[in-house]
């Protein structure tokens, strides 16, 4: 490290000795050199500069090494700069005195230009490596930072936490959950027509909206799918009124959608019921549920041509004093037959 950007700085009281030490530290190579005559001005001028090594004289006027060296130490913002002692043969036992205070070495007075260059040399490569070490750990610690929040992105927060604990997530069956189910009406067509560029855009913004739409409502999205928004309340998260909170989500989201760039009309399906809950896949994980709850819900948001929440008769039983619907009579599900349905009709 004999290149421009270390910066070295020498305390002592007596001027002939700071005058000694700088021309020999430039002969070496050591050109970025600051002075400072006593241990208060050391301390200001640490306060306010950027050092790689400090050269530090025991006996000095008002504070001497011991004190700048201790302040040094117990300062979490310079206790990695390495302090090299300057101290007479006779100040052997002071000198052991401040190795033990944190002190890197020392460098004994008349100064050697062997021993100068390689006790400087050893304790800025010393710092050279430490900084290295600095940068790696703060490269891998951003870097488990971003796969930290790509996973959240992809999985729930329990889940997250059980897969960094146990390197698994355990499928649990859950009793009553309401499932949530988006689709977007005639969105085929849309991508048969138009620019993929513009079909993408328009997605990404509907999907970005239905998130922090879901989050206001208490609902957790399960994933996309297609066009699709899949989602739960009660699942993970506390939700005390469930299917309302979705109805009013449902809501929300048709809204959303009239007024994309390329407005869309949306149909949601609500259902509640068991479902399984568990993380799949070993390179790419996917957090997703199971079971009929799904799959009606899912057929309840295909059901009509226009915007609308079609509720189960299940879901439909724990809102009925506190909101008008339709009925549609029996509904035709795919694998289960005719179920009762009913229909909350989104604001003009």
């Amino acid at each position: 490290m004999t290149d421009a950007g270390v910066r070295i700085l020498v305390v002592d009281d007596n001027e002939d000795n700071r005058y000694t030490l700088t021309r020999r530290l430039q002969r070496e190579g050591w050109m970025d050199l600051t002075t400072a005559e006593n241990g208060r001005e050391a301390l200001d001028r640490i306060a306010r500069e950027r050092f790689d090594l400090v050269l530090l004289d025991i006996m000095m006027p008002e504070i001497n090494g011991y004190e700048v060296l201790r302040h040094l130490k117990t300062d979490p913002s310079t206790r990695d700069i390495p302090v090299l002692m300057i101290s007479a043969l006779s100040e052997f036992e002071s000198v052991v005195r401040c190795i033990e205070l944190g002190a890197e070495d020392y460098l004994p007075k008349p100064f050697n230009p062997a021993l100068l260059r390689a006790r400087v040399g050893a304790c800025l490569e010393k710092k050279r490596l430490h900084d290295q070490e600095l940068s790696y750990l703060a490269e891998i610690d951003r870097q488990r930072r971003r796969a930290e929040a790509l996973l959240h992105a992809i999985l729930p927060s329990q889940a997250v936490d059980e897969l960094e604990q146990f390197q698994t997530v355990t499928p649990r069956r859950h009793d009553d959950v309401v499932v949530f189910f988006a689709d977007i009406v005639g969105f085929t067509a849309y991508c048969d027509l138009l620019a993929p560029e513009v079909i993408v855009a328009n997605l990404h913004v509907y999907a970005s909206t239905f998130e922090d739409i879901a989050s206001q409502h208490g609902l957790e999205k399960i994933k996309t799918v297609g066009d699709g928004f899949l989602a739960t309340a009660g699942l993970l998260l506390d939700n005390p009124d469930p299917v309302m909170a979705s109805i009013a989500c449902a809501m929300a989201t048709i809204a959303s959608a009239r007024i994309l760039p390329l407005p869309w009309d949306v149909r949601v399906g609500i259902h509640v019921g068991p479902v399984v809950a568990g993380v799949v896949g070993r390179q790419k994980f996917s957090f997703d549920i199971w079971g009929d709850t799904v799959n009606v819900a899912a057929r309840l948001a295909g059901y009509g041509r226009q915007s609308g929440i079609n509720l189960s008769a299940a879901a439909w039983e724990r809102v009925r004093t506190r909101i008008d619907a339709a009925p549609l009579g029996p509904v035709p599900i795919k694998g289960k037959g005719d179920v009762e349905a009913y229909r909350v009709s989104p604001p003009d």
